[in-house]
């Protein structure tokens, strides 16, 4: 692995001052430091997954161009047949933990030590063999900024149904990616982004998952998607993303907007569509203009916030329980209620709306 760029490192020294009032004792390392744990799945078949990367060679990468064509980085969660013997597979490899911990307490205030990011494990098992069959397959795009292992446990709950989600990582703007070379690439984005910043994020994403449907049959799975059968859903950004692919791609059946506008292009209304919002979203009055008049499944979380669409559901309540990150943190991204019965609830959603519009076994 090569090691941290001198530009992450620097950004850490220069704002680590202003994280660690962010995070209050956080910036206090313990002797032990702390190991998120996530949901398990409630399905009833164990969960598989494998790394893969795609090349585009007709597009050069927009956040760089210097690196030449457009590299795009997935996780595909699978059920599988057994997964006797086999290791839980990390949510962040060593170097993607080591780059998220320098970056996480700048964009998001969580804590600066005190946290082992890397020890954290998924559910899922790397190299699994797969449960046979013909299953729906569902793409997942992550919030702006964010990097696809934050929606470790909403792969994982789809999957243990018998769904295979594909992960898909925005290099460039994700904010961190371990490529296949062993690099890590780090986000250029850090505060909102303007208008035109927005709709290179979002129309960076739709070619990035169209690139990725077109080459699904490249996954090293050895079970098969069925293409009849293909949903997206997105966060914030990567609901926006999702939303748009939809509209112009007729391989995709049905999508959820986890809290992603609407008001980039008209929504045309010839797919599902699931809407879920926070009641604390700081941007919930254009939430609510985008999504007026939709023809729509919508459901509201009351008492919480926009990351509670995310593995940070889990995480950030016990990071608050255990002192490293105050009450505004927590509140901040995941809202005052109880985290935990809403991601239980964004579960629920999404299985139903899946299982309900592309079936919820392989035939």
């Amino acid at each position: 692995m090569k090691p941290l760029s001198r530009r992450t490192l620097a950004k850490a020294a220069l704002l680590g001052g202003a994280s660690a009032a962010l995070a209050g004792p956080a910036a206090h390392a313990s002797a032990a430091p702390f190991v998120p744990v996530l949901p398990a799945p409630t399905g009833p078949h164990p969960v598989g997954v494998v790394r893969h990367a795609f090349t585009d060679r007709g597009r050069t990468d927009p956040w760089d161009p210097a690196r030449g064509a457009r590299q795009v980085v997935v996780s595909a969660v699978y059920p599988a047949r057994t997964v006797a013997g086999l290791p839980r597979a990390p949510q962040l490899t060593a170097a993607e933990a080591a780059a998220f911990g320098l970056i996480a307490p700048l964009v998001r205030g969580l804590p600066a030590a005190g946290v082992d990011w890397a020890g954290t494990l998924t559910h899922a098992h790397a190299g699994a063999p797969p449960l046979p069959g013909r299953r729906p397959v569902v793409l997942y795009t992550p919030g702006g900024g964010d990097a696809r292992t934050l929606g470790s446990g909403l792969a994982e709950e789809l999957a243990s149904h018998g769904a295979v989600v594909v992960l898909v990582d925005h290099p460039g703007e994700a904010t961190q990616v371990e490529l296949p070379d062993g690099t890590v690439r780090e986000t250029v984005l850090f505060g909102p982004p303007d208008p035109a910043t927005f709709r290179t994020m979002v129309d960076t994403r739709v070619a990035d998952l169209r690139l990725v449907l077109d080459r699904l049959g490249e996954l090293p799975l050895g079970t098969v998607p069925d293409p009849r059968r293909t949903g997206i859903y997105g966060h914030s950004a990567g609901g926006t993303a999702a939303a748009l692919l939809a509209a112009r791609d007729p391989r995709i059946r049905a999508v959820a907007d986890l809290e992603g506008y609407l008001d980039l292009e008209p929504w045309p209304g010839h797919r599902p569509l699931l809407l879920m919002d926070t009641e604390g979203f700081e941007g919930a009055e254009r939430i609510a203009r985008s999504w007026a008049g939709l023809r729509a499944r919508r459901r509201t979380l009351r008492a919480a916030n926009h990351w509670v669409f995310t593995d940070h559901a889990a995480v950030v309540p016990q990071l608050h329980a255990a002192g490293l990150v105050t009450d505004a943190v927590r509140d901040g991204l995941v809202g005052p209620g109880d985290a935990a019965a809403a991601f239980a609830t964004v579960r629920r959603e999404l299985r139903a709306f899946f299982g309900g519009t592309l079936g919820r076994t392989g035939r």
